[in-house]
Parts: C-alpha cells; structure tokens; sequence
C-alpha cells in the first residue's frame, strides 16, 4: 500500500466540515465531481472532458512544498458526509493578497457548504492576508452569494478565460479586507 505524504498545512474547521489538505485518495472523487460540465464550465482551471491523471497532477501539485496555492479539500466525514464535496484553495499574490477559489459537487449546490467553507478559510486566515479577492463567472449568481455571505465587497466586472468553455466568460470581482 502506497502511504500518502502531506505537507505542513493547516486543517480548519467548519460547522459541517473540516477543510483539511488533499491527499492522493482525493483523485478519484475530484475526478468524477470534475468530469462534470456543470463543475467545470463554472471554473476557469478544468478542463471539459477531463483529460486521464488531471485529477492526479492537481494533488501532486497542491502536495509540493514550493507551491503557491494552497488547497484544502471540503470533507464531511466526521459529520457523516462525504470524504470530499468540493475543493477550496488561496493562490498567494504580492503584498499579502490571495485569491480564493473554490467548487463543490453538484449535490452539494444549495446546501451551504460552500459558504460554509469559504466563511471558514477567511476567518482562519492560514496565510495570514490582508486581502482576499474572489471572482466568480456572472451567469453563477450562487456562487456571488457565497462570497457576499462571506463579507466579500463587489470589486467590479471583468472577464476570465474558461478552459471548459473555451471561451472568455464575464466575471464580478470582490473584495475581503482583512485585520492580518
């Protein structure tokens, strides 16, 4: 049995979750959750179809002592859920900024868990910022709210590149300003 390396990260709790580091058992769930067009057109990072071992790569990446984005996989197991409902991640920018990212398995829509999460990663501040920014695409107004429940101020539009869509999707940016 191969044994699963994790580095240093922090595990947060939230009220129906713990966001934890991704370990290599976390492919298989990533994949069939990121196979769906509903997940990946609403992302700028995966691709529809998923190629074989993309799942793998983004673990082994997230694993890397050198990293820059630091992920967290949303996992419910110790409230009875499931091992992994979606991922949450801060890429680090300059001058103590980060930008979250985030998706959640389609039965996971509506439920809170995202907001959950996202509401637990700014309140722990693991890479201790003084912004977070969020964007999110504008034909996705759920995943708007989540940031907005989560103290995030609308910033203004623009557009992103959606590798799913393969086409630029237009986007609202927000802001969370932080005590770091």
């Amino acid at each position: 049995m191969k044994q699963e390396t994790i580095v240093a990260q922090a595990v947060i709790d939230a009220p129906r979750m713990i966001l934890r580091p991704l370990r290599p058992s976390d492919a298989g769930l990533m994949t069939l959750y990121g196979s769906d067009k509903r997940v990946a057109d609403m992302t700028t990072s995966i691709p529809h179809p998923l190629p074989p071992g993309a799942s793998e790569a983004f673990v082994a990446n997230a694993m890397k002592p050198d990293r820059t984005e630091f992920v967290w996989a949303m996992d419910a197991t110790e409230y009875g859920g499931a091992e992994l409902m979606g991922v949450i991640s801060l890429e680090q920018m300059d001058r103590e900024q980060s930008e979250i990212h985030y998706w959640v398995a389609p039965a996971m829509w509506n439920t809170g868990f995202a907001s959950e999460a996202v509401t637990a990663l700014v309140r722990a501040n693991p890479l201790g910022n003084k912004t977070i920014f969020g964007s999110v695409f504008q034909d996705n107004p759920g995943s708007a709210r989540v940031l907005t429940n989560a103290g995030f101020e609308y910033l203004g539009d623009a557009e992103a590149f959606s590798v799913a869509r393969n086409a630029k999707v237009q986007t609202w940016t927000y802001i969370r300003k932080l005590d770091a």
